[in-house]
């Protein structure tokens, strides 16, 4: 995507087909679920919300994203919170507001490391061990909540329940081998061999353990000596979402239950990979609501729950993202001409 028209389209494009999404998003759920519901019904519930309720939602908003520092504190050592919280702010918002918004959004967190001296090496690190972490979290969070309704009892007989088990211990499984082999090497050699061996199978012809080892390679020493730090990071950020959207679930009448909940929250994270649009906008909301309708909830407090929760993980994201790259740039802008006010004296004595 290296055309600049191209990528202003895309855009537009993408962010117009969100807004399209969430407009439409009463007859959307019709459509799948078979129930009708309107945006007066919708409004009715978020005038209902108390400032208690709204300050709930805010305060478990700013608990996830201080959560999530640690995983960038963790991945890039020297970085401190507050810089950590800039960073997650200013990148998400990027994220956001483009379609593949993710490489973008790279190369301003990379800028603002650049400005507070780290190397890009020590970024790239980052970039790698934080996406590491995030995919593998995204892979377990499937699984928990397919577990969490077996254990429940939301299964319709025996068969799709031995289903559910055998697919959801599976996914931990590899989740696992994974995780081990990052941070044991004998463990990495028995999986890469293994990696080698389905690629033979398949007669694809490039040697992905290669590509493997590299990444080990060069997340070995932050994995190795962080990965509690990293793995607490995002269990609180996870939980502290997932707080999020059962307040909202109260707030609206549409809680359905923890198990249910869980399954709920699970599939939102996993809509938000749907590329089509920033972060999956409009597609999350969508299955969101419908799975609550599954589970028995109103159709009016089930599209207000996702609308909700979309608000707090998507949309909020970006004003706060803009003012956290804002005051970066006036800082940075701020220092610079205070070393260069500086005596060059005073400046080499510093240095």
């Amino acid at each position: 995507m290296k055309n600049k028209w191209l990528q202003i389209a895309l855009s537009v494009f993408s962010l117009g087909l969100a807004v399209l999404l969430v407009v439409y998003l009463p007859q959307i759920v019709h459509s799948l679920t078979g129930k009708p519901v309107s945006w007066r019904e919708i409004g009715a519930l978020f005038g209902s919300l108390s400032l208690g309720q709204i300050a709930l939602m805010t305060g478990l908003w700013l608990l996830s994203l201080l959560a999530y520092t640690f995983v960038l504190t963790n991945s890039l050592p020297g970085l401190n919170n507050l810089q950590g919280l800039a960073l997650n702010a200013a990148g998400s918002a990027v994220s956001n507001l483009l379609p593949f918004g993710g490489a973008v959004g790279v190369a301003v967190s990379w800028g603002m490391t650049k400005g507070w001296g780290f190397t890009s090496r020590s970024f790239v690190v980052m970039t790698l061990v934080s996406g590491i972490w995030n995919t593998l979290f995204r892979f377990v969070l499937p699984a928990v909540g397919i577990i969490a309704l077996l254990l429940a009892g939301q299964v319709p007989n025996a068969t799709v329940a031995k289903a559910g088990w055998t697919g959801a211990i599976s996914i931990l499984v590899i989740c696992v081998v994974v995780a081990v082999a990052l941070y044991w090497e004998r463990a990495a050699v028995w999986l890469g061999k293994g990696i080698d061996a389905v690629t033979r199978l398949l007669r694809l012809k490039f040697h992905a353990s290669e590509a493997f080892h590299r990444l080990r390679a060069d997340t070995a020493d932050v994995v190795r000596t962080r990965w509690a730090g990293l793995s607490l990071g995002m269990v609180f950020f996870l939980g502290f979402q997932w707080a999020i959207m059962a307040a909202g679930m109260s707030a609206t009448g549409a809680w359905p239950g923890l198990a249910e909940s869980i399954a709920v929250f699970a599939l939102s994270r996993v809509l938000t990979s749907a590329l089509i649009t920033p972060s999956g906008a409009g597609i999350m909301e969508s299955g969101v609501a419908a799975l609550l309708i599954a589970f028995g909830v109103d159709t009016a407090p089930a599209v207000a729950t996702a609308l909700l929760f979309g608000f707090w993980t998507y949309t909020i994201e970006i004003p706060f993202g803009g003012l956290a790259l804002g005051a970066w740039a006036l800082l940075r802008r701020r220092n610079g001409r205070n070393a260069g006010a500086e005596p060059p004296s005073a400046i080499s004595k510093a240095t």
